[in-house]
C-alpha cells in the first residue's frame, strides 16, 4: 500500500480522531508529542499546528515545528511526525529535529522507515541539511529505522532519571 505525508486538515478529521483514540486506548506514550493535544476542538487544533509551523504564539524557548500525518491510500492515518525547524540545547540533547510515531496497530509493517524517509524530504525543504533523530536506548525498532535511513551515531545523552537517549545524525 502506498502512503504519503499530509499536513493536518479538516478533511481528515474522522481519520485523525480514530488514530487519536487508538493511542489513548493503547495506554502507550503518545509520540510525537503533538498528538497528545486534545482534538475535541479539531479546528482549533489545526489552527494551533499551523501557527506553530509559522512560529506564532510559541512558548518561550520553543522553535517553529511542522507536523505531518502519514496517510494510506485509503485515507487511514498510520502515523505522525513533528519536524523542529531548528535545535535548542534541549532538542540537541533530547528531541532532535524529527520525532515520529506509528499507531500501535500498524507497527512492524515498514511504515516507520517510510515515515522517516518522507520526513527527511520535508526537513530538507525547510533548509535542514543534517537532521538529528533520537530514540530511547531500549527502542531497538526505532534505532534500526534511524540507521536504515542513514543515521550515524553520535554521543548518547543520559537523562536525569538514567534513561539513555541514542542520538543519530542523518545527512540529507
Amino acid at each position: 500500500m502506498s502512503v504519503y505525508l499530509s499536513r493536518p486538515s479538516m478533511r481528515l478529521k474522522e481519520e485523525y480522531l480514530d488514530f487519536y483514540q487508538e493511542w489513548i486506548q493503547s495506554g502507550e506514550d503518545m509520540v510525537p508529542w503533538v498528538i497528545r493535544r486534545d482534538p475535541s476542538d479539531f479546528g482549533e487544533m489545526i489552527h494551533w499546528l499551523r501557527s506553530s509551523e509559522r512560529g506564532i504564539n510559541l512558548k518561550e524557548g520553543w522553535v517553529p515545528d511542522s507536523t505531518f500525518w502519514l496517510v494510506s491510500e485509503d485515507h487511514r492515518i498510520l502515523g505522525a511526525v513533528n519536524i523542529r525547524h531548528e535545535l535548542t540545547e534541549f532538542l540537541l540533547n533530547r528531541g532532535g529535529h524529527i520525532g515520529y510515531g506509528i499507531r500501535p496497530s500498524e507497527r512492524r509493517k515498514g511504515y516507520a522507515a517510510e515515515l522517516l524517509r518522507l520526513s527527511l524530504i520535508e526537513a530538507k525543504k525547510l533548509g535542514i541539511n543534517k537532521a538529528l533523530v533520537v530514540c530511547d536506548e531500549d527502542n531497538v525498532a526505532s534505532e534500526r529505522t534511524i540507521i536504515s535511513n542513514g543515521g550515524i551515531a553520535d554521543e548518547d545523552f543520559i537523562e536525569e532519571n538514567g534513561n539513555i537517549l541514542k542520538r543519530y545524525w542523518i545527512v540529507i
